[in-house]
């Protein structure tokens, strides 16, 4: 009924605007400087704003955070930038202080980076403001929040980019470029997933000078990301964080462009590695001890694609390994995986040997990296934050589409509440919501990402 719903509202809100929304605007900057706020000054909207900073193009003209000691970082840093004083919200401590900025105005954007729960209120609110909105990763908790967050940017017309930075990273823009110039094949099957060590960063003293490890606290007496990321383990048993490994995936195959998601199902692991973290640096005695973790330690996600290829994702937060992202692109003329950085092309690589792929990103090297890697050097995640920030703020004074917009977001996001269906369901497979109410069969790709952006 809920689906059915949201689809009939989708479709009253956004049939009017569907045709605008897909047409390109002209790439010629309208506006010189942008007035951009931040909700959220965090661990991760620390890195954001250091981006911000750095751009002559953009003034910091407001900061939200109801922690006082990360909204006085963030000031620090502006003041260290020669930067003037953004006008701040939230030393109150009031969760709505956010609604406060937004009703001030006079903001060309908006940066959200906080708790994942936040994210879809925020942005609605931004929304409804009428300020372009560029939100951190996830889009949103439950599926309705995903047909809310759509429902109002169509409702709207404001703006909105998901901050999926993985998207720009340089082997993976690479590797675009090699797809769409048809180097594997036609592709067959593609894999990622978010492969990361997570232990330390759900876990901590409560020391604010120490926001990763040193100490097995978490919720009110954690500190950063262990005060409200750790929960989301200890009550949800599904993919929680599918963007990054399906972001340049869905690119890929053009999700939503000519392609979509039609059928995707779940597997999770019995839980074990959060319990044994806690066990072994507090003692079996420690109170967290006794928590009981819900979120399988390996989580392993299958998307079915209309155009006949299969996706496999994997959470992997809660063992100990090495980071990776664990890409593989697998086409009938070969295959790339980022796990040993290698690449096999029939006909060009030795048979049944890989080759570095080293070469192969020299040779397609994207326009954005090329234009612009210089500038990067030094970025959050080894430039990409340079660039998912660079591609906001031109998108934003060109007023041009948003190169990974309000489809792609809650696409990917999405993911999330239907993969802790399917394992509540024991593992059932699951229809894909179609997003773009048919849209897909026409939209074309806008990821090109050429040096406009």
């Amino acid at each position: 009924m809920d689906k059915q719903f949201n689809r009939r509202d989708f479709l009253a809100t956004g049939a009017a605007l569907a045709g605008s929304l897909m047409l390109p605007k002209a790439f010629a900057a309208t506006r010189q400087r942008v007035r951009i706020g931040m909700i959220g000054t965090g661990m991760r909207g620390q890195v954001l704003l250091q981006e911000l900073l750095r751009r002559d193009d953009v003034e910091v003209a407001a900061l939200c955070d109801i922690e006082p000691i990360m909204l006085s970082r963030a000031l620090a840093n502006v003041s260290k930038h020669n930067k003037p004083a953004p006008k701040t919200w939230g030393e109150d401590r009031d969760p709505q202080a956010y609604k406060r900025m937004l009703d001030a105005g006079g903001l060309d954007g908006v940066i959200i980076a906080t708790p994942w729960e936040w994210h879809a209120p925020m942005a609605i609110a931004a929304m409804q403001a009428k300020i372009p909105v560029g939100c951190e990763v996830v889009a949103g908790i439950t599926l309705q929040d995903h047909w809310d967050v759509l429902n109002a940017q169509l409702k709207t017309q404001t703006p909105y980019m998901l901050l999926e930075n993985v998207c720009f990273r340089r082997d993976v823009m690479a590797v675009l470029q090699m797809v769409r110039a048809g180097v594997f094949g036609e592709l067959v099957h593609l894999q990622g997933g978010y492969q990361h060590d997570l232990r330390a960063v759900k876990f901590n003293s409560g020391d604010p000078a120490k926001p990763y490890g040193g100490g097995v606290e978490y919720g009110a007496k954690g500190w950063s990301e262990a005060r409200w990321r750790t929960e989301h383990s200890v009550r949800r048993n599904g993919e929680l964080y599918p963007s990054h490994g399906i972001g340049p995936c869905a690119m890929y195959t053009n999700i939503n462009r000519g392609n979509r998601f039609t059928r995707i199902n779940s597997f999770a692991t019995k839980a074990r590695g959060l319990h044994d973290y806690v066990v072994k640096q507090g003692g079996a005695n420690h109170p967290n001890a006794k928590t009981t973790f819900k979120l399988g330690d390996v989580v392993t996600t299958t998307l079915a694609c209309e155009n006949g290829e299969t996706i496999i994702l994997q959470h992997d937060t809660s063992l100990p390994r090495p980071y990776s992202l664990g890409f593989r692109v697998q086409g009938t003329d070969g295959l790339w995986m980022d796990v040993n950085h290698s690449i096999h092309i029939e006909g060009k690589s030795k048979p049944h040997q890989w080759d570095d792929f080293q070469q192969w990103q020299d040779k397609y090297e994207h326009p954005l990296w090329k234009k612009y890697g210089k500038q990067a050097e030094g970025a959050g995640h080894g430039g990409m934050d340079f660039f998912v920030i660079h591609s906001f703020i031109e998108a934003l004074k060109a007023e041009a589409p948003m190169p990974i917009d309000i489809y792609d977001a809650v696409t990917w996001s999405a993911i999330t509440p239907l993969s802790e269906q399917s394992i509540a369901q024991n593992f059932q497979t699951l229809d894909f919501p179609d997003f773009t109410a048919g849209q897909w069969k026409t939209r074309k790709p806008i990821f090109a990402f050429d040096d406009r952006y």
